[in-house]
């Protein structure tokens, strides 16, 4: 007798499918059962709203996270930097593994770079984070862009630059890499130019707290250290109380004296989306053993921050 197939419940939309399938194999492989993608549609695939207006933080989760409390699914997979910082007691992230590749790329017409765009070049993006460091960039480099605010899947944000409507967009290199898009990155942005979003990059995989034989199978999918890093970067995304749409960039990675990982570094940034002030900090410790440490790290990165006036250039706090 075959063993009954696991339900894993994903949104829609194409990077979803590829990122839910890549899973549904891996926890396949681990657990010997078949697993059977359920489509769900969520609020932030139907809205055709600005995500900075609809509240960015959750607008793709909710729904996943009803389907896994009514017993519908038995885990669900979602982007990390899409899932809200507070994480309610009757679900638990199973596994997060390890990270795809963190950075924001560029998909330009005629293969140009970023710092080859012309004078006045139209440059989308969703993202406040993205807007305010890209501005802060120009300004500080001489350049002359303008960004635009675009919604909408990965194959509508390139078509804007194909159809001749921008000539850049700006997206995550992991959802490009995912949906078999990378050939259309024409220049990775540097972590030094734009720092991703808390969490980019990295996948969730979430079941109810009370099934311990799931929670216990999918944790081989788990990855320490990437755990241990967007801890720390969504431990700082919630002490500053940003939501997803907020314009906080964030990113911890490891330093290594050879084949051996000494320290994690943890890098935060918030500013304005015209680019016209951000607040930019780091710091440097050991890589964090827990849970706690890995939050304490983030915690103290963001009392820096606002220490230096953070809270002020985020706009509306969260509530």
């Amino acid at each position: 007798m075959t063993e009954k197939a696991l339900r894993l419940g994903t949104r829609r939309s194409k990077l979803a499918m590829a990122q839910s399938g890549q899973v549904a194999e891996a926890v396949s492989q681990v657990t010997g059962r078949p697993v059977e993608l359920v489509e769900i549609t969520t609020y932030g695939d139907v809205s055709r709203e600005h995500l900075a207006q609809i509240g960015g933080t959750g607008v793709f989760v909710a729904a996943l996270r009803e389907a896994l409390a009514r017993g519908e699914v038995d885990f669900a997979v979602h982007s990390l930097k899409d899932l809200p910082t507070t994480q309610p007691d009757e679900l638990v992230v199973a596994a997060i593994p390890v990270r795809e590749d963190p950075r924001d790329v560029v998909v330009a017409r005629d293969a140009l770079k970023l710092t080859d765009l012309p004078r006045g070049a139209r440059i989308g993006t969703g993202s406040p984070r993205r807007m305010a460091q890209l501005n802060a960039y120009a300004r500080s480099h001489g350049m002359d862009i303008e960004t635009v605010p675009i919604r909408g899947n990965v194959d509508t944000r390139i078509g804007y630059v194909t159809k001749g409507d921008l000539d850049a967009v700006v997206l995550a290199a992991a959802g490009l890499n995912r949906v078999g898009r990378s050939e259309d990155v024409t220049d990775f942005l540097s972590v030094d130019t734009v720092l991703p979003a808390p969490g980019q990059g990295a996948l969730a995989i979430e079941c109810t707290a009370d099934n311990a034989a799931l929670i216990a199978e999918l944790a081989e999918l788990d990855d320490p250290l990437t755990r241990a890093a967007v801890t720390a970067e969504r431990s700082l995304l919630a002490a500053l109380e940003a939501g997803c749409s907020a314009p906080v960039g964030a990113l911890a990675d490891l330093l290594a004296d050879g084949q051996i990982v000494k320290e994690m570094r943890l890098r935060g940034v918030v500013g304005t989306t015209d680019g016209s002030t951000l607040v930019q900090l780091s710091t440097t410790g050991p890589v964090p053993e827990t849970h706690e440490a890995a939050m304490a790290l983030g915690r103290e990165l963001a009392t820096g921050m606002l220490a230096q006036g953070a809270a002020g250039l985020m706009g509306e706090r969260a509530q």
